[in-house]
């Protein structure tokens, strides 16, 4: 999968290579560089695995939001406006098949977002204080 950035106001597109890339305001922690004051030294992460992208704030001082969301993690979606800090970006992710073919863009983000809510599922199960078990299931 190839996963891009673009730059809402203009600029070059920023690929993530990575299958987990650090972006911040600080050139030696991070694998992005924003120089922007309102953007946090380490402010967040974007992991891509399984061909989903991820995004996890990093108790940043001005935050991330996905879609005008304030997040402390979320599923990134084709098309997605992601805003770190003040600067916003468009989502683009490329892959075997066109974005316009409806089943495969319907497919993606069905696939997304079961695998992004399993995972806050499973997130709170380990957080339960209880020795309850539960399963999930559709």
């Amino acid at each position: 999968m190839i996963a891009r950035l673009i730059p809402v106001n203009g600029g070059q597109p920023i690929v993530l290579k990575n299958d987990v890339t650090v972006v911040g305001r600080k050139s030696d922690l991070c694998d992005i560089q924003i120089d922007k004051n309102s953007i946090s030294k380490i402010h967040c992460v974007i992991i891509k695995t399984d061909g989903l992208l991820f995004v996890r704030d990093l108790c940043s001082t001005n935050g991330t939001r996905v879609n005008g969301q304030k997040i402390i993690r979320g599923a990134l979606l084709p098309g997605d406006e992601l805003s770190i800090a003040s600067t916003k970006y468009e989502v683009d992710l490329s892959g075997e098949h066109k974005e316009d073919d409806p089943p495969t863009a319907i497919h993606q983000r069905t696939e997304m977002l079961t695998a992004f809510n399993l995972e806050i599922e499973k997130d709170r199960l380990d957080s339960d204080s209880g020795n309850e078990i539960k399963l999930i299931s559709e």
